[in-house]
């Protein structure tokens, strides 16, 4: 039977004890995800407001709505990189032996870093071809918005670079262990095994 918190003391009172909180584990771009989707959360309030409020819509807050929303979406990729949580097709690595779908590891491992790494080059080209080229409405350049793309597309390969790096210390990968995906390492006594 699980242990029950009580939440009354002796005296029969409300007593809880909140335990310490350890943001010693979120990194860059789990705090930059973070203040971009509140400027958003702001902008969109702040058109919320004028339309319904004012009963006069701010023109510009649509446009850089859908800019911090795509800039939300790259950066907070790259969070999804770190914990391996983007969507992943395993059937393969259940069904076929260990010593088939560990090569296959691998090579997704280094063909992720590679895609990553090519996005980057990518819109760096592509922020060079536009040049000067401005937003509709707000008089700044579009590559701003470029620019949050090309760091997003940045941190993703270097947390993918990680993940690889992690995967083979150990010797398995989500793909391979599904069970690894919860960031707690496998118990004492569990080694990898073929199949």
């Amino acid at each position: 039977m699980e242990k029950q918190e009580h939440v009354l003391n002796a005296a029969g009172e409300f007593e809880v004890e909140d335990e310490e909180i350890d943001l010693g584990h979120y990194r860059f771009e789990d705090w930059a995800a973070f203040a971009i989707f509140w400027a958003l959360g702001v902008v969109i309030f702040y058109q919320f407001f004028t339309r319904y409020a004012l009963n006069d819509s701010a023109s510009w807050t649509e446009e850089i709505a859908r800019y911090l929303l795509i800039a939300t979406a790259f950066v907070g990729a790259a969070v999804n990189v770190r914990k391996n949580n983007h969507i992943q097709v395993d059937f393969f690595y259940r069904i076929l032996p260990r010593w088939f779908t560990r090569p296959m590891s691998v090579a997704v491992d280094g063909l992720r870093i590679l895609f990553l790494g090519y996005c980057v080059i990518l819109t760096i080209q592509l922020m060079a071809r536009i040049g000067s080229l401005r937003m509709a409405v707000i008089d700044w350049p579009m590559g701003i918005v470029y620019g949050f793309v090309a760091a997003g597309f940045a941190l993703m390969t270097w947390r993918a670079v990680g993940v690889a790096i992690a995967n083979w210390k150990r010797g398995a990968s989500v793909l391979e262990r599904p069970e690894l995906a919860d960031g707690e390492p496998p118990p004492a006594g569990t080694e990898l095994e073929g199949k």
